[in-house]
């Protein structure tokens, strides 16, 4: 199930179609070279690795990010290359339609809200794919419309599996695929409590 997507470690996910996307890769396991888009959720280093980009990167990728991100590539991509986010964008470059949308924290100092950064909606073959990126479960995303979500379980930095498992169901999506665990944060515990709490005919798909 969901073949045509990969996640590498916490949040570092590719989805292979007409087009070949990356949200925030890292810890890429060999040089690629074959990225169509690279998106970026915020400045944190599990989520933007230069070292990364660099193995995944090719010469005509396109680069989409949050400003402060797009301040540190200048001298990796070209100025046509790159779009800087924030939430609440929609864009469409080279038929894939992509929709910002608000990811921070309610009460926790580690992704404020004034920080612009993102997830992603994206529309690609058919299929509408949503990133939560590092965030907490927000009112304002319960009624994002998406056939997979990638929600973040791992607690500390992003929501619980406890908080996670509620605004999954909310969103209420074909499938869900839990990251942003096991590795600086969370278990497969998380992972465990997080899908016995799900809808039932919500599918989950694990990648990591």
């Amino acid at each position: 199930m969901l073949e045509n997507v990969e996640v590498f470690t916490q949040s570092s996910i590719c989805i292979h179609g007409n087009k070949k996307v990356y949200f925030d890769p890292y810890q890429v396991p060999k040089d690629f070279h074959d990225a169509d888009f690279i998106l970026i959720t915020h400045a944190h280093y599990d989520h933007f690795s230069v070292e990364d980009i660099l193995k995944v990167k090719k010469d005509d990728t396109v680069f989409v990010a949050p400003m402060d991100v797009i301040e540190k590539v200048q001298t990796i991509f070209s100025s046509n290359q790159m779009y800087a986010v924030e939430p609440n964008q929609t864009l469409e470059i080279e038929n894939l339609s992509i929709h910002t949308v608000p990811a921070y924290n309610v009460a926790k100092p580690y992704h404020p809200q004034a920080a612009s950064w993102v997830g992603y909606v994206i529309r690609l073959d058919g299929v509408t794919y949503y990133d939560a990126g590092d965030t907490d479960a927000l009112k304002e995303n319960e009624s994002i419309s998406c056939d997979v979500a990638f929600v973040p379980i791992g607690g500390t930095f992003t929501m619980d599996w406890k908080e996670a498992s509620q605004f999954v169901n909310c969103l209420h999506p074909k499938m869900v695929v839990p990251i942003h665990y096991g590795s600086i944060v969370g278990s497969k515990e998380d992972e465990v409590h997080f899908l016995k709490q799900l809808d039932s005919d919500i599918v989950s798909v694990i990648k990591l």
